[in-house]
């Protein structure tokens, strides 16, 4: 076979070697009577026009990924319980597959759409409820992901960009952290990296499929996470308006197909669910109007960019300014909160994505090298600024979203530059990324100044030496360069691989999570609350009193965590909760070691952020008589009500959804459900009717009637109410 290289794709410059880029135009078809090779030596051997050893080590990057993420992956049992309560009804009731309900009675649905629940609801159908059936699936779309963006880098560039991109993914923390995580955002991780594929696939050669195909997958991307799958259209669309290689009017009308295809995708379950009576399915959560609508374009929409998000637990702070949610700015992917989740080649990917652009400023139009870098790397610009500066609820592992776009660019700018190394300003720019990369490494783990303190100079001085046999050694010897590039590379991958390790060495529970060892990440939503050094989130009493100790100490939520060395939660023994306000409501394991935060489950009745731990006396109360119920008992707010409904495998309401704020059931629907024999108990959450509700809220006024009118049965240290037997007078 002849291979081809179009330099006006590729620009002016050396050759493309082995490890360069492949043929711009599609490898040829057989040819007739030309024997086919068996299907087995295809799949190890790849493309014709490859190197040998492509393939085999593309297979052994995905066979890798695969048993790092798989390690120990039970050590999370059910991960965010909040979620695997919902898989738990979704694989015993179709209609809360369908609605993606907390519960199989159908009480109330999570406060995302059910898409990034489906995969682990067939799975726990067919293999049972357990910590792998629920897990494995998010592990097999994060190797899907490191396929997809290797995929993406190697069809333009090389299979050796293409493996760096896909290494750069897989060892990324907050990657590692996700894709082992039963939150929305692995499936939103991989259908957004498939959209820029699509896209650049489209750009290639005009056909109207490929950009179609993207649309559908920025539709299924909405049904796993709302909003944030629209964050990467005004790039995608753009790249392709401008650089597609066909007239105008027929770029604009592809791109008209896309948005429908788009629209089809994302909008048919939306318009089922606004048109579906009310009544007869279940409550959406997050919302105040029980409107899937509302909950997009507030709770979960533009609630997250102004930080006026009815329901939420607190609002955040203005552009430069620290709210609940940590501090907003240019800097904040670099800043203690979030920097060691994703930052780590950040400063790289920037140079790089500039590099290319300044590589390709003189191809032509089409140039779909440029199209790649302008894709892939304006997907990453324009999440890192709406990160950046959102002022609504953010968590550091939100920032798994960055991962394939800047893995994409670090394996496309290195190949690039590698290819013109020759060049003074492309050596010394690929010796500036390996400098940043390292340089901003070491910051990294100076952080974690216990954490292997080794590390640091090593990798520092691994880059600085790599960085200056590039600038030295590339116009002398290509192998010299090359080994400068892999000293580079390595020195580069050093402290997120440590990180990554670490990730994978233990188990995550709760809401909220980070990547890397204790004390990584400073934000009050850290580690489930790692933080703890500095105060933390105020603790709460029974009655829902803010205590000022944790207020004064921690500043609220950014000054350090909850549990440790910082405040009380809801739920949490109150001698750990004790510094952080007074935080003694139920009496209860601790949310989580000192200073490490809420690991594991809390203790007790629960809280917002973590559940309750079930003992068996309460198991078997629960179980008791459930099948006569619709909801075996009902508790404030998802959490503690998932931990009981994962227990005994009967429907548990949660009474005002997640944070026990939205307004169902009402104090008259829960009267009318007690009245009918619906319920069996009500579970005493200590929680003063919800975290961001008040006396007058619903969750209270069903407190309040319930403490009144019915029995109370304490086992152990959890208080439940019998709603079948009225108090004594």
């Amino acid at each position: 076979m002849t291979t081809h290289y179009d330099r006006t794709t590729y620009g002016t410059g050396p050759a493309p070697s082995s490890w360069g880029p492949p043929p711009t135009t599609a490898p040829a078809a057989p040819q007739a009577g030309e024997p086919k090779q068996p299907v087995v030596r295809r799949l190890w051997r790849g493309r014709p026009e490859d190197p040998r050893w492509a393939r085999p080590a593309f297979l052994g990057l995905l066979a890798v990924t695969l048993l790092l993420y798989l390690y120990d992956l039970s050590a999370s049992g059910y991960a965010n319980s909040f979620y695997s309560a919902a898989v738990q009804a979704g694989s015993t009731s179709w209609k809360a597959f369908f609605f993606g309900s907390l519960d199989a009675g159908n009480a109330i649905t999570v406060d995302k759409p059910p898409a990034s629940l489906w995969p682990m609801e067939l799975s726990v159908r067919i293999f049972g409820l357990n910590s792998w059936a629920i897990l494995v699936p998010e592990v097999l779309m994060g190797v899907a992901t490191v396929a997809v963006v290797y995929a993406g880098v190697r069809r333009r560039f090389s299979p050796g960009a293409g493996l760096i991109a896909g290494a750069v993914l897989a060892l990324t923390p907050v990657a590692a952290l996700m894709f082992r995580f039963n939150n929305p955002d692995a499936m939103l991780a991989l259908l957004m990296a498939l959209a820029c594929y699509l896209v650049v696939r489209a750009v290639e050669d005009g056909r109207t499929k490929w950009l179609v195909w993207a649309g559908v997958a920025i539709g299924f991307a909405f049904l796993a996470k709302t909003l944030q799958a629209f964050l990467i259209l005004p790039p995608l669309a753009i790249v392709y308006a401008v650089c597609a290689p066909v007239p105008v009017r027929k770029r604009f009308g592809q791109l008209a197909l896309a948005t429908g295809a788009l629209i089809a995708s994302g909008g048919w379950w939306v318009a089922i669910v606004e048109l579906w009576p009310a009544a007869s399915r279940p409550y959406i959560g997050g919302s105040q109007n029980n409107s899937f609508l509302e909950l997009t374009f507030g709770y979960n929409g533009f609630g997250r960019l102004s930080g006026d998000e009815t329901g939420s637990v607190g609002g955040g702070g203005g552009a430069g300014g620290t709210g609940q949610w940590g501090e907003t700015g240019w800097d904040r992917m670099f800043n203690s909160e979030i920097g060691s989740q994703i930052s780590w080649l950040l400063p790289a990917a920037l140079i790089l994505f500039a590099a290319g652009l300044v590589a390709t400023r003189k191809l032509k139009r089409t140039s779909v090298t440029r199209a790649s870098f302008l894709v892939w790397g304006g997907s990453l610009l324009m999440t890192v600024i709406v990160f950046s500066y959102m002022a609504g609820i953010f968590h550091q592992y939100y920032t798994v979203a960055l991962a394939p776009y800047l893995a994409a660019v670090i394996g496309m700018g290195s190949a690039l530059l590698w290819e013109k190394r020759r060049e003074t300003w492309a050596s010394l720019t690929l010796a500036a990324a390996v400098v940043a990369s390292a340089a901003w490494g070491y910051v990294l783990l100076n952080r974690t100044p216990d954490y292997l303190p080794w590390l640091r100079n090593l990798a520092l001085v691994g880059g600085l030496a790599a960085a200056l046999g590039l600038i030295f050694a590339g116009r002398i010897n290509r192998r010299l360069a090359l080994g400068a590039a892999v000293v580079g590379l390595v020195a580069a991958l050093a402290g997120p691989t440590a990180y990554t390790i670490s990730t994978l060495r233990q188990g995550h529970t709760g809401s909220i999570v980070t990547a890397g060892p204790a004390g990584a990440s400073m934000m009050g939503g850290g580690g489930g609350m790692r933080g703890g050094f500095g105060g933390g989130m105020p603790g709460w009493n029974q009655q829902g009193q803010q205590g000022q100790q944790g207020q004064q100490n921690g500043n609220g939520f950014p000054g350090g965590g909850f549990g440790g060395n910082g405040g009380g939660m809801p739920g949490q023994n109150g001698q750990n909760g004790q510094n952080g306000g007074n935080g003694q409501t139920q009496q209860g394991g601790s949310g989580g070691r000192t200073g490490g935060g809420m690991r594991g489950g809390g203790g007790g009745a629960g809280g917002l952020l973590n559940g309750a731990t079930v003992s068996s006396q309460a198991k078997k109360l629960l179980e008791t008589d459930s099948s006569k119920y619709t909801w075996a008992a009902a508790a404030i707010g998802a959490q503690n009500a998932a931990s009981y409904q994962l227990s005994t495998g009967d429907p548990v309401m949660a009474i005002g959804g997640f944070n026990g704020t939205d307004p169902s059931p009402t104090l008259a629907q829960f009267q009318q459900y007690v009245t009918d024999g619906k319920i069996h108990y009500f579970i005493a959450s200590g929680t003063g009717g919800g975290m961001g509700g008040n006396s007058n809220g619903t969750s209270s006024q069903i407190t309040s009637w319930v403490e009144k009118n019915f029995k109370k049965v304490t086992v152990g240290s959890a208080t439940f109410y019998d709603l079948t037997q009225k108090a004594s007078s």
